[in-house]
């Protein structure tokens, strides 16, 4: 019998952060025709959620459709930062073939060869996108290169060598074929795809077989399955069996059906055999557990996700200035978010960490959680989180570590000044290559604790010219201490607004971190000490007034600006007896025990 759906697509999109896949997806949206003449459409659609928009990098995987020719292609957008390396592998679950985008001056980096090797693991036929070829310093011939030894590199079969090539400029929405072509769209894009990328699999008439491989979560509709039909036909409002991940059968009705067009979802009636599909109707249901026929049951393979490697406790806000500022403050607002966070977040756990007012949330990164908590306090939830801890394993004994695989690429300049600072941290360097272009790209082998409050370390040493990339690469035995922050803090002895005249008294001391004027209580960390010892200092102390000195005596005086610390600065800037208070306006550093003779 032959198979209904040549009319279907499936593409992943692979691509480091910022090598322009978002906005490649823009261009093909906006030359699909789904958008209307006259409809206002903002750049980088795909990322809908305000902090991607801010940050530039896709968080969360998503589904578009476009329609060419008579073809649906279904694109799948998928993370580029390896803490959310979780999104990737399911994402990769749904789709017929991937589109590899590179940038022609920076090359394939170690993120796009994570995706890429489970993609070669899963025999997904490759597309090759080298874009922003209008780069004054793009070099196309030799990351052309690059690409071929990344392939041979991940032991690419015969097939998969031979994968067509593509050179673009996504901002202008121009593809090329040849780089001598005079191009004017992504026609041939398009054509790329329709002929290389297989037809989606599977009978009509057989029995149904759909796999989970994302959530949504609708206030309407509750929880939505984003998954993918591989067998038979699902009709709207049929009764249908889940196999949950333990195996056991729990029975519904299909209440809702979706397809991605463009950014909407458009209402269904029926599923085919390679369709991307939402439904509704479905409580408690995971990633990874498939919709299935009620009476004949045949679950389809269950999706590993990764473990997380690091933790962090987050506890409600108990410091004098709790509850000015945030409207959720208690403890079962904590958990009520962090319930909700677990309905579409896989790869973060939450346990209960020692009282009913501390969690203790797991993930895969630093970044991961930083993002967390940002989103949180956007919605005005007021919280303290505590310095990040790594998660060990024991295996016959012996503590193991989570190791990381870090590249950085910087000048030869700072060479020096990078081996040092990573030597420190127990990195083993496995790998140095100098393109001869004044930058050196180095390979190490990273216990994941080394890596917290580096990345910040690493741009001051090498003046912000430094790119840092690690990914997860397994366990290791335990490598003993690694030196932390070789400094103090300067804690405030006594509630009250800072003053210029002490700030200026205050400054020989160590940096400051708060501006005068500013609110401060006592337990709370107003700067960093120079030596390695905590000081409790007076940061609210006025100049004493007589009708010799006015008070404007007192603006001739010179301030050294302050270091404002953002989130993930902070977090990493912590030790074990300190929190960092998030609240929607500030964020402040304070003493787990805020006053002084109890510490």
């Amino acid at each position: 019998m032959k198979n209904k759906n040549e009319s279907i697509r499936n593409i992943a999109i692979i691509a480091h952060v910022d090598h322009g896949k978002t906005t490649l997806v823009d261009a093909m949206l906006k030359q699909s025709g789904i958008f209307r003449e006259n409809e206002a459409v903002m750049d980088r659609v795909m990322d809908s959620n305000e902090l991607e928009r801010e940050r530039g990098i896709t968080i969360l995987s998503k589904i578009t459709g476009v329609c060419y020719g008579g073809v649906k292609i279904n694109i799948v957008d998928t993370p580029g930062h390896s803490d959310f390396g979780g999104e990737v592998e399911r994402a990769l679950k749904i789709v017929d073939g991937v589109m590899l985008l590179v940038d022609a001056s920076e090359g394939p980096l170690p993120q796009t060869r994570y995706v890429l090797m489970k993609a070669l693991e899963s025999h997904l036929p490759p597309i090759v996108v080298i874009n922003k070829i209008d780069r004054p310093d793009a070099r196309v011939p030799e990351v052309l290169n690059e690409i071929y030894d990344l392939f041979i590199d991940l032991d690419a079969t015969e097939d998969q060598l031979d994968f067509p090539v593509l050179y673009c400029n996504a901002r202008a929405g121009v593809a090329k074929a040849k780089m001598e072509d005079d191009a004017q769209d992504l026609r041939p894009l398009f054509e790329a795809i329709v002929k290389n990328i297989p037809v989606a699999p599977g009978d009509p008439d057989g029995v149904l077989q759909m796999l989970v491989a994302n959530l949504d979560y609708s206030d309407y509709l509750g929880r939505l399955a984003i998954g993918r039909v591989f067998e038979g036909t699902l009709k709207y409002g049929d009764e249908v069996g889940i196999v949950k991940l333990d195996g056991s059968l729990q029975k519904t009705r299909i209440t809702k059906l979706y397809s991605f067009e463009g950014l909407k979802r458009v209402d269904e009636t029926e599923g085919r055999p390679g369709e991307l599909l939402a439904i509704a109707g479905v409580e408690g249901i995971t990633i990874g557990e498939t919709v299935t026929s009620a009476e004949n049951p045949k679950p389809l393979a269950n999706i590993q996700i990764d473990e997380p490697t690091i933790a962090m406790t987050f506890t409600i806000n108990t410091s004098p200035f709790a509850g000015r500022e945030g409207t959720y403050v208690t403890s079962r607002n904590l958990r009520d978010r962090l319930d909700k966070e677990l309905l579409t977040n896989v790869s973060i756990r939450v346990e209960e960490a020692g009282g009913p007012d501390a969690f203790k949330v797991m993930g895969r990164g630093e970044l991961q959680l930083a993002i967390l908590i940002e989103m949180m306090r956007r919605e005005g939830y007021e919280l303290m989180v505590g310095k990040p801890e790594i998660l060990t394993r024991k295996i016959d004994g012996k503590v193991q570590e989570p190791v990381e695989l870090l590249v950085i690429d910087c000048p030869e300049a700072f060479l020096g000044v990078v081996i040092e600072k990573l030597g420190s941290r127990k990195g083993k360097m496995i790998k140095m290559v100098n393109h001869g272009s004044g930058r050196v790209r180095l390979e190490f082998h990273i216990p994941s604790r080394g890596l917290i409050g580096l990345r910040s370390e690493i741009l001051t040493d090498s003046r912000g010219t430094a790119i840092m990339n690690s990914l997860f690469h397994g366990y290791i035995d335990w490598q003993g201490e690694i030196p932390t922050r070789p400094t103090g803090s300067l804690v405030a002895d006594r509630a009250g607004k800072a003053t210029g005249h002490a700030i200026f008294n205050l400054q020989e001391r160590g940096e400051i971190f708060v501006m005068p004027g500013l609110e401060v209580y006592q337990g709370m960390i107003i700067g960093e000490n120079a030596r390695d010892n905590d000081l409790d200092v007076n940061i609210v102390k006025e100049k004493k007034l007589t009708n010799m000195r006015a008070s404007t005596a007192d603006e001739a005086i010179r301030l050294v600006p302050p270091r404002i610390l953002n989130l993930e600065q902070a977090i990493e800037f912590i030790r074990d007896d300190e929190f960092v208070e998030v609240t929607p306006q500030s964020i402040r550093l304070r003493k787990r025990v805020l006053k002084a003779n109890q510490r």
